[in-house]
């Protein structure tokens, strides 16, 4: 019996729905293991699909073309490593999330996932049946136990794999990222291999689909929970990970520890690379976004130009009279500092012609919001027609506590394909400013040093739709806005709970109530990545009419 063999692990980028392509990477992979005498190449969860795909995977003809192409992968994997995918299989009337592993073309194991998450972003229970748990398999002398992402949350099946003989623990997954998850992760994994005294190979799926990311961030345990290898976040790569069959049983070599990076660096990292993915996985190169000297079109501008290049970025400056020169001069500052296209359209001509379409309807009516909102839908109408003449995703600009409290335009400041900062609070958006100003990474396509202009990040925020408008006029203190809305969407706390908390009641109710009421508008906002573990919509789904309030 050998006493050595080697892992490799795929953190690789799987595109939902490009079954041929993720099988053309997973043959590449497995050539690279093969050339570098790797015994078993493990690709993470439902792999071959690309995860998640939602009720794609319940669609027979994909389901049927998946277990087509990874029998077809297999066919190609002979003369080395030990192949093992994640996909589906359909037995009869039911569907598995499965995790398959063949050697030289024939089938050695199918496992099945038994733990199926339905909490949060997840609806595993409603797509797939549960499995039996699954017994190891044997690889090149070593038995192998692959709980399946959910299944190392909890004891049951890895306790259950140890018991039937299982060596090492090589956990797939498509683990979504959010702020501070690695922890979250690495607890209890060093759990359970605490209770099986056996290693932990953890395979994390990177990449960005949708509005979620997948971080990889894979990593591997010796017994007593001690971190012997750790590969980087957001970066697709591949990783020989060699064990040792000593008097206690296998043990992993030390490899790669990548440092990690702290939570503003890996929350700006998330939506640099979702927005990349979303771009790239949607087939556009270019952005186009309203620029208005504001600190959340300058952050937008500058996640845009770190992820594709300032080269691809093309921001506007749509100003009416109420635009102040400071705004004119910021917005110019800004984009000068990124190296990115301004243009400017000025709206107050298609403004005055809204308006006198519309005079014989409101006459003796007194200006109010429903001026202010013509003047954002306007700008909307415009970014649009940009966006369709030259092909450039439209980039919308609102934060979380702006989406949170339907402070922004349906149809208006809303419309687009995408949003970088959908959900991170504006008080985390002044702070990742800061970061940003201060940091450069190789990953960034932009420039280094200070792009923010110091002046966009103190001034006070307005959306400059009347004379003189700051956002404090409608809203409380941001400082005040986020720590009350973190409370209600993170925490679930009730208004109780806040105001003794010290929060004044009428506050409380206030936000309570612009939160519920603009459900409708989060409805038909745009997309954005995944960075806390309560982003609308994925995790919260509210009903978008809803009479209940909180009392006090």
């Amino acid at each position: 019996m050998t006493n050595r063999f080697r892992l490799t692990i795929g953190q690789l980028n799987a595109t939902v729905g490009d079954l041929q392509g993720n099988a053309d990477k997973a043959r590449r992979a497995w050539e690279e293991a093969r050339d570098a005498g790797a015994d078993m190449l493990a690709l993470p969860e439902m792999f071959i699909t690309g995860y998640q795909t939602q009720d794609l995977v319940l669609k027979p003809a994909f389901t049927r073309q998946a277990e087509e192409e990874i029998a077809e992968l297999a066919a190609l994997c002979t003369g080395g490593p030990a192949l093992a995918i994640g996909g589906p299989w359909q037995d009869g009337e039911r569907l598995y999330n499965a995790y398959w592993v063949f050697k030289d073309g024939a089938l050695v194991a199918r496992v099945l996932k038994h733990r199926l998450p339905h909490k949060q972003l997840f609806d595993e229970l409603r797509l797939f049946d549960s499995g039996p748990i699954s017994g190891p398999y044997p690889v090149a002398g070593a038995r192998i136990g692959s709980p399946i992402c959910e299944d190392g949350w909890s004891p049951d099946v890895a306790e259950t794999l140890a018991e039937t003989g299982a060596e090492i623990l090589v956990v797939p997954n498509g683990s979504p990222y959010h702020r501070d998850k690695l922890d979250l992760r690495m607890g209890h994994m060093v759990g359970r291999v605490v209770e099986t005294g056996l290693p932990l190979v953890y395979v994390n799926m990177v990449g960005g689909q949708d509005d979620q990311l997948y971080d990889g961030a894979s990593f591997v345990l010796n017994p007593g929970g001690h971190k012997v290898v750790q590969l980087p976040p957001f970066q697709e790569m591949l990783a020989h990970v060699d064990f040792t069959l000593t008097d206690e049983g296998w043990r992993a070599e030390p490899g790669l520890m990548a440092p990690q990076p702290d939570a503003w660096e890996q929350d700006y990292q998330a939506m640099t690379l979702g927005l990349r993915e979303y771009l790239r996985k949607s087939g556009f190169s270019k952005v186009v976004l309203g620029m208005s000297g504001g600190i959340d079109s300058a952050l937008v501008a500058t996640i845009a130009a770190d992820a594709i290049g300032p080269e691809n970025v093309h921001c506007v400056m749509l100003p009416s009279e109420y635009t102040s020169q400071a705004s004119l001069d910021d917005a110019a500052d800004c984009a000068a500092r990124l190296g990115v296209r301004l243009d400017t359209v000025h709206i107050e001509g298609a403004r005055d012609a809204v308006g006198d379409a519309l005079a014989h309807l409101m006459a003796g009516t007194q200006p109010d919001i429903t001026e202010e909102n013509i003047q954002s839908r306007l700008r909307g109408v415009m970014l649009m027609a940009i966006s369709n003449k030259f092909g450039g995703m439209l980039l919308t600009t609102g934060n979380k506590s702006e989406v949170g409290v339907g402070y922004a335009t349906i149809y208006g400041d809303m419309a687009g394909g995408y949003n970088p900062i959908k959900d991170l609070y504006k008080t985390r958006v002044f702070q990742t400013c800061r970061w940003r100003n201060a940091n450069h990474r190789d990953w960034m396509m932009g420039p280094a040093g200070e792009v923010i202009p110091p002046r966009i990040i103190a001034k006070p925020p307005s959306a400059e739709l009347r004379p003189d408008q700051k956002d404090e006029d409608s809203l409380p203190p941001y400082e005040v806005l986020d720590a009350i809305l973190e409370g209600l969407v993170e925490q679930d706390l009730s208004l109780r709970d806040l105001v003794d908390q010290g929060f004044d009641a009428d506050t409380v109710r206030k936000v309570e109530k612009l939160l519920y009421g603009s459900e409708w508008k989060r409805y038909q906002a745009a997309p954005g990545p995944r960075i806390s573990t309560k982003a609308f919509w994925l995790d919260r789904r509210y009903p978008l009419v809803n009479r209940w309030r909180d009392r006090l």
